[in-house]
């Protein structure tokens, strides 16, 4: 009997069939072509101060939509690509929605593998943030309402920041996040070296357990989580949501808010974030709202 190379995954055909999203739907160039348009867009319309360097290396630099309302809550966010491909600018559309409700959003760049390591990229991530703590008031965003959102890997950069112990790692205030907008996300790692994106990766077992966010989910009762993904996502992005959320609240915190974003696939829901009327643009709002008002 073959040994299951995860879960119940026996060939890497069969992961390869849940993972790489960009099979999972009919016409890929056709959203690539719908990113691109929505992301010109967005940098047309809302004149992000681009390229503003977070960290000493030539990848760490965010774009910054800097909201006119004064004081205006922070929304820090990680775009997608399995860690090796895309960037901020290709993530701008992601901009439009959280924009129209009043945000600053922090569009943070990063290295990309096989050039550094997850591991690098998960420190980058945390530095964004940290610099966003320390840097965003003279930009008038509030340092001291910070959510951070991420779509598909992103989503995972996110949430690695949401379990990070600031007051250990950073000497900043561990509640330094008040919230997390997770889309898409991958938050169980172990299968990912059985995968397509194991040469580009290079992931070692080490980085895989350090890095799983289910596997190192703990209490921080106070923050609210959102955890979206689209209806027609694969199996297993479905279940990583799911596990995920299961664990949030195993961990000992209240049950997380899931949004199923109906006939959306992998990229419409990320895309969702280009319309202020989307149902995810509507539940950020909302855990926003909750997470300043309390």
């Amino acid at each position: 009997m073959t040994e299951p190379l995860y879960r119940d995954f026996t060939s890497q055909a069969d992961l390869d069939a849940e993972y790489d999203v960009e099979r999972s739907v009919a016409d890929f160039e056709a959203y690539r072509r719908r990113f691109a348009e929505a992301s010109d867009n967005a940098l047309a319309g809302l004149e992000p101060l681009s390229g503003v360097p977070y960290g000493p290396t030539v990848d760490e630099h965010l774009d910054l939509y800097v909201s006119p309302e004064p004081r205006a809550p922070v929304l820090v966010f990680f775009h997608g690509g399995y860690w090796r491909m895309l960037s901020s600018a290709d993530f701008a559309f992601a901009a439009v929605g959280p924009a129209a409700l009043g945000l600053t959003v922090v569009n943070v760049n990063y290295a990309l593998c096989p050039h550094v390591t997850i591991d690098e990229i998960v420190r980058q991530a945390r530095a964004a943030v940290a610099w966003t703590w320390r840097s965003i008031a003279p930009h008038g965003g509030d340092p001291k309402q910070i959510f951070v959102a991420g779509h598909s890997a992103g989503a995972h950069l996110a949430a690695m920041c949401l379990l990070t112990r600031w007051s250990e790692t950073y000497g900043l205030p561990d509640d330094l996040i008040k919230g997390a907008a997770l889309v898409g996300g991958l938050y169980d790692l172990r299968p990912l070296p059985f995968t397509f994106v194991q040469p580009q990766l290079q992931l070692e077992w080490g980085q895989v357990l350090r890095n799983s966010p289910l596997l190192r989910a703990r209490a921080i009762p106070d923050v609210p989580v959102l955890i979206a993904y689209g209806e027609r996502e694969t199996a297993e992005f479905r279940r990583q949501s799911a596990d995920f959320a299961k664990a949030w609240q195993e961990a000992g915190n209240p049950r997380p808010d899931v949004l199923v974003q109906q006939g959306d696939d992998h990229f419409s829901s990320a895309l969702a974030l280009a319309d202020p009327d989307s149902s995810l643009a509507r539940a950020i709002g909302r855990m926003i709202r909750a997470a300043t008002s309390a």
